[in-house]
C-alpha cells in the first residue's frame, strides 16, 4: 500500500492520496500484528479442513482490505464501489465502476495494477500448492504434473516456487518494457504491462486499449496469451524440459482456439460491411478482443457487442472458456471441456460396445473416476450459481442481458458484460449497490473454484 506513494514521489502529479494509502497500511499493519500475537502460540499444522478455511477466508479479507485506499480517498468513494474495484482487482476481473480514468488520480490507477498483478501471482501459487491438494473441481489431475518435474537433489516445492515467481517477473518486466518502446508513455507502460500478464484489464483509459495502435494491440494480444498458459510449464522449460510447453493437450486447444475463431469472425465481419472494412486493424481487433475474453483479461480495443448478432453470441459462448489452468486466467478452465469431451466419447463407444473397457488419459496420464466427479460437480454448482446470480441481478430490475452477462462475467472474473450499461463501452458504476456486492462474491467465488467456497459454507463442513 506503500508503493504507489513511493513510486508516484517526485513526479509531477505525485500521490494525491498519500493520506489514505497510510491510514490503510496503518489499518492493515495492526491488524496483522494482532493476527500474530493472537496466534502465536497455535499449532501451525494445515491439516485439509483448516487450509479450506485458510484459503477462502484469506482472499476474502485480502478484497476487503484492498478496498481501503478507494473508501478512504478524497474522490468520496462508496463502500460498494470501493469493495467492488478491490474485489474486481486482487481477482483479475477487470470490472470497475470507475469512469473519467485518462483523468483519475494516479496512485488509485497504479493500486488497481498492482492489485491484478499481486492477484496473478497468487492465483498461480494458490493452483500449485493448494487446490489440487483439496481436490477441487478436478484440480487433483494437477497435483503431480504441477510439482514433482524437478531432479530429485532440487527441493521440489522450493525450486518451483522460485521458478514460477522468476518467470512471472521476467515476463512482466519484458511487457512493461515492450510496450514503453513501442510508443506508450512509462506510466501507461507500467500499468499495462503489470495487468497484462496477470490477464487482468485494468487500464489508465476509459477507451482501455482502443487508445493505442495496432502494434500495441497484438503486444498486448501475445502477453495476454502468455498469462493465459501454464507457468509450471515455463518452469519446467527453464529446467531443461524443451517442448513440454507445446505437448500440453490444453495449450494446444487454447491456442487453436485463437487461431480459428478470430479468423472466422474476422471473415463475418468482412461479409457484413465490406465496404469499410480493412483486413489488417480488423483482424488485429479481432483477434486482440477474442483473445482478451478468452484469456479473461478483460481489456478492449472497440465495443465488440456492436459488431452483430452472431458476434455477441459468440463473445458470450466464450466468456465460459478461459485460459489453461496453472495460468492467471480465469474461466472454466480449457481442461474441463477436454475432458468433457473424453466422457462423452467414452459414452458413445459404450452404446455401440457395452461390454469394452476403456480407459481415460488426459496429456499422458490416467484420469480417475474422482476426478471426473469432481469435475462434474464444479460444472453443476457453476451453472447453479450462474443461475442464482442471474436471478438476484433481474430481481434488482437489471434487463436480462445486464443480469445474465453480469452474472457470467463475475463467475468467470473476464472482466467487462455484455449489453449498453456493463458491455466493453460501459462499466459497472451504474448498477445499484446491492448488485456490485452481489457480483463482489460472485468474483471471488469464481476465482476460488467456487466449490471451495460452498464447502466452507456447508453445514456439513463445521459439524464435528
Amino acid at each position: 500500500m506503500t508503493l504507489p506513494v513511493f513510486l508516484l514521489a517526485g513526479t509531477p502529479s505525485g500521490a494525491p492520496n498519500a493520506m489514505a494509502f497510510a491510514e490503510s497500511a496503518a489499518i492493515v499493519c495492526v491488524l496483522g500484528i494482532l493476527g500474530i500475537l493472537l496466534t502465536r502460540n497455535n499449532n501451525r499444522e494445515l491439516k485439509p479442513r483448516y487450509m479450506f478455511v485458510l484459503t477462502v477466508s484469506s482472499w476474502f479479507i485480502i478484497a476487503l482490505l484492498s478496498s481501503l485506499p478507494f473508501y478512504l480517498s478524497d474522490n468520496g468513494i462508496s463502500a460498494a464501489d470501493a469493495v467492488f474495484e478491490g474485489t474486481s482487482g486482487i481477482t483479475t476481473t477487470g470490472a470497475t465502476v470507475f469512469s473519467g480514468l485518462d483523468n483519475f488520480d494516479r496512485d488509485l490507477l497504479l493500486w488497481r495494477s498492482i492489485l491484478q498483478w499481486l492477484g496473478g501471482i497468487g492465483i498461480i501459487g494458490m493452483f500449485v500448492a493448494v487446490l489440487p491438494f483439496l481436490r477441487v473441481g478436478g484440480m487433483r489431475l494437477f497435483a503431480t504434473e504441477s510439482s514433482e518435474w524437478t531432479d530429485k537433489a532440487l527441493p521440489r516445492m522450493k525450486t518451483l516456487s522460485r521458478g514460477l515467481l522468476f518467470v512471472y517477473l521476467v515476463f512482466t518486466v519484458i511487457a512493461v518494457t515492450t510496450y514503453w518502446l513501442s510508443g506508450m508513455g512509462l506510466f501507461d507502460a507500467f500499468n499495462h504491462g503489470l495487468t497484462s500478464i496477470a490477464t487482468g484489464g485494468f487500464s489508465t483509459s476509459d477507451m482501455s486499449m482502443g487508445k493505442f495502435n495496432d502494434l500495441i494491440l497484438m503486444e498486448a494480444t501475445f502477453f495476454m496469451m502468455l498469462g493465459s498458459l501454464p507457468f509450471f510449464l515455463f518452469v519446467r522449460e527453464m529446467h531443461g524440459q524443451h517442448f513440454v510447453l507445446f505437448r500440453d493437450q490444453q495449450v494446444r486447444l487454447f491456442l487453436a482456439i485463437l487461431l480459428v475463431v478470430p479468423l472466422l469472425l474476422t471473415l463475418h465481419r468482412w461479409w457484413v460491411s465490406p465496404v469499410a472494412f480493412d483486413p489488417f486493424h480488423n483482424y488485429v481487433s479481432t483477434l486482440f478482443n477474442v483473445t482478451s475474453v478468452v484469456s479473461t483479461s478483460g481489456y478492449a480495443s472497440e465495443d465488440y457487442s456492436a459488431w452483430g448478432p452472431l458476434a455477441f453470441v459468440a463473445f458470450f459462448f466464450l466468456m465460459f472458456v478461459g485460459g489453461c489452468s496453472g495460468s492467471t486466467a480465469g474461466g472454466m478452465k480449457i481442461f474441463r471441456f477436454q475432458l468433457s469431451l473424453i466422457i462423452l466419447r467414452e459414452q458413445l463407444m459404450r452404446l455401440l460396445h457395452p461390454r469394452a473397457v476403456f480407459t481415460r488419459n488426459y496429456n499422458g496420464r490416467a484420469v480417475s473416476d474422482e476426478i471426473i466427479s469432481s469435475m462434474i460437480a464444479y460444472t453443476f454448482i457453476f451453472l447453479l450459481c450462474l443461475l442464482i446470480i442471474t436471478v438476484l441481478l433481474a430481481s434488482l430490475q437489471l434487463d436480462f442481458v445486464t443480469s445474465l452477462s453480469g452474472a457470467l462475467t463475475s463467475l468467470t472474473n473476464v472482466g467487462p458484460g455484455l449489453g449498453d450499461i456493463i458491455g466493453p463501452a460501459g462499466n459497472f458504476g451504474p448498477l445499484p449497490d446491492a448488485a456490485k456486492w452481489i457480483l463482489s462474491v460472485g468474483m471471488l467465488m469464481g476465482r476460488l473454484e467456487i466449490l471451495s467456497v460452498v464447502i466452507v459454507l456447508s453445514p456439513g463442513f463445521w459439524r464435528g
